[in-house]
């Protein structure tokens, strides 16, 4: 069968990538005649070079470190990728030598559909952790839920405290704590964030937008306080589906 069209993935490094093995079984699974590609670049600007040499892509994901530098070279943007200030999903139009390149945030499709599982309480509040494309994406998202939330990072901003900072009350009155950010991830599994576990309860619930290994250095410390635990795993499939619908859309 010949192949039609090209997809693929941008990001630097793509040793942790989801998408390709997604795609290979989507695409055997529903007899599509496309492939799915890797694209291991060391610089941002190379995206350019990987759409010229591939004349039959039409859609791109885009994962770490590019969620938002690659906003610079694109002709377009979605709305909601434009508030959030990144992008995980690129739609690649060809018109004759012309090609458009419009750019889309998955991630808030994905995390939505996948929070949405648990039977989580409006009143509940959350701690995001990370300040990356990723936590952009879900503190977005949980705007648009009505779930109040405070964002933890490396650095204090206007918008965030440090880690260090996370005093007993704050573990008690937020519990749900979301890591937006690669540590734990595959191969650096002993990595864990610099947080007060011991303050964990059976009335917290962690999501770990982290997918391999499924349990993660964060994932084990809610376990092990009886806490309500999820990994990325869901929010993968999600944005990936959702990646594929709009780069199957006829119009936007």
């Amino acid at each position: 069968m010949a192949i039609l069209k090209k997809f693929g993935l941008i990001g630097y490094p793509l040793g942790h990538s989801y998408s390709k093995g997604h795609f290979a079984r989507k695409f055997e699974r529903e007899g599509l005649a496309c492939s799915y590609e890797n694209f291991a670049i060391p610089a941002v600007e190379l995206v350019k070079e990987v759409i010229s040499e591939n004349a039959n892509l039409f859609g791109l994901n885009v994962t770490i470190p590019y969620k938002q530098t690659v906003m610079g070279f694109l002709d377009e943007l979605d709305p909601i990728a434009r508030e959030i200030g990144a992008v995980n999903a690129i739609k690649i139009t060809r018109t004759g030598d012309r090609c458009i390149l419009k750019g889309y945030n998955t991630d808030v499709i994905g995390f939505s559909r996948s929070f949405g599982r648990w039977p989580i309480n409006k009143n509940m509040k959350a701690l995001v952790l990370g300040s990356g494309g990723a936590s952009l994406a879900i503190r977005y998202s949980l705007k648009q839920m009505g779930i109040r939330f405070l964002n933890i990072a490396r650095k204090v901003s206007d918008d965030s405290i440090t880690f260090e900072e996370i005093t007993e009350k704050i573990a008690a009155d937020y519990l749900i704590w979301i890591n937006c950010t690669p540590v734990g991830m595959f191969p650096q599994i002993s990595e864990t964030l610099p947080l007060p576990y011991h303050l964990l309860t059976t009335e917290h619930f962690l999501y770990d937008l982290v997918y391999n290994p499924e349990i993660t250095g964060f994932i084990k410390q809610g376990m092990n306080a009886g806490a309500a635990v999820m990994n990325g795993s869901a929010m993968l499939y999600e944005q990936a589906e959702a990646s594929w619908e709009i780069w199957m859309r006829k119009t936007d």
